[in-house]
């Protein structure tokens, strides 16, 4: 999923002096942001409030959408360095195209998987012949200094394993989960989950102590440690917790984010993440002159133009809390 915002940011992130090292519940609100014609997302990560929690850097939430009369998600081939994207559908197909030769439709509890490394373009529609509704979202995850420049590679993985209990499905996405482990590349301690429950649902989920931790409502009410949280929101959690409060009031849907506290800072720019505004500089260039991030055959259409880099220097990330 591209960053579409013609007036991008750079922006500081990570390190573990802006964690928050007790449990805490911040309800992150989002902002809304179009991409493409048709679709309209909404904006969890990076927030004013919070940028990261672990190596989860960029959270989009979309949908439901009746696109039943309509083009859908529309992304023209774009580039990434230094981070994954994870593709998570609840409704609606994606096609994915990459410069690597990757080709796939990523369909509900799939997960698409992209690493990046140093170079990679890619696009992102909805095909000619698809369902009615699109709903998912989309996420990126930083990679640390000792992956960020391993060679661009694309995972599809359909069957994923869950964990369950009495009214609750959770299918891991990304790293592990109680005992289960997804078979998408992780490279830091992290964990991505899918939780289904079942309206009236009361139930305590284990969770890592040394960990940070989010919950994105997909669809439903869920009350997480007591919080009603509502589709399209998020709930910042902080650290140091060992299981988690989840009652449904209805059938319900929500993601779990969460993972080690990135310890690097890192800078994010548009759909670049890197570690100074030089090296963003040069990817700028490069994706407009050079060959470096390859081409994304079969896509019907131009290639997204980068936006104007901030005339200002890159200014020190002040403190959360």
């Amino acid at each position: 999923m591209s960053n579409l915002d013609r007036e991008a940011a750079l922006s500081v992130c990570g390190g573990r002096g802006f964690v928050v090292a007790e449990p805490v519940r911040e309800l992150l609100a989002p902002r809304k942001v179009k991409l493409g014609e048709s679709t309209e997302v909404r904006r969890l990560l990076p927030n004013l409030g919070r940028r990261m929690v672990g190596a989860w850097c960029f959270v989009d939430h979309y949908g439901p959408d009746d696109i039943a009369d309509e083009p859908g998600m529309q992304v023209p081939p774009h580039p990434h360095m230094g981070l994954q994207t994870v593709s998570w559908l609840h409704e609606g197909e994606v096609l994915h195209r990459d410069s690597t030769g990757s080709l796939a439709t990523i369909r509900p509890r799939e997960l698409g998987l992209q690493t990046t490394g140093s170079a990679i373009s890619h696009s992102e529609e909805t095909p000619k012949s698809h369902s009615r509704f699109l709903h998912g979202a989309q996420l990126w995850t930083a990679l640390p200094e000792g992956s960020r420049h391993i060679d661009a590679h694309f995972e599809h993985h359909t069957d994923l394993p869950q964990v369950t209990a009495a009214g609750l499905t959770a299918t891991v996405i990304l790293g592990t989960l109680d005992s289960a482990t997804s078979p998408g590349a992780a490279y830091t301690p992290i964990v991505g989950a899918d939780l289904a429950l079942a309206d009236g649902t009361e139930t305590h989920l284990p969770l890592d102590p040394d960990f940070e931790y989010a919950v994105l409502s997909m669809s439903g009410e869920v009350h997480v440690d007591g919080v009603p949280v509502l589709p399209g929101s998020m709930l910042y959690l902080g650290c140091g917790r060992t299981e988690l409060p989840l009652r449904a009031a209805s059938d319900a849907s929500v993601m779990l984010l969460g993972g080690e506290p990135f310890e690097e800072e890192i800078i994010m720019w548009w759909n670049f993440i890197g570690r100074t505004q030089d090296e963003i500089t040069r990817a700028r260039e490069d994706w407009m002159t050079g060959s470096r991030f390859g081409d994304v055959k079969g896509y019907d259409g131009d290639r997204l133009d980068a936006p104007a880099l901030p005339s200002t220097p890159l200014k020190p990330r002040g403190r959360v809390r």
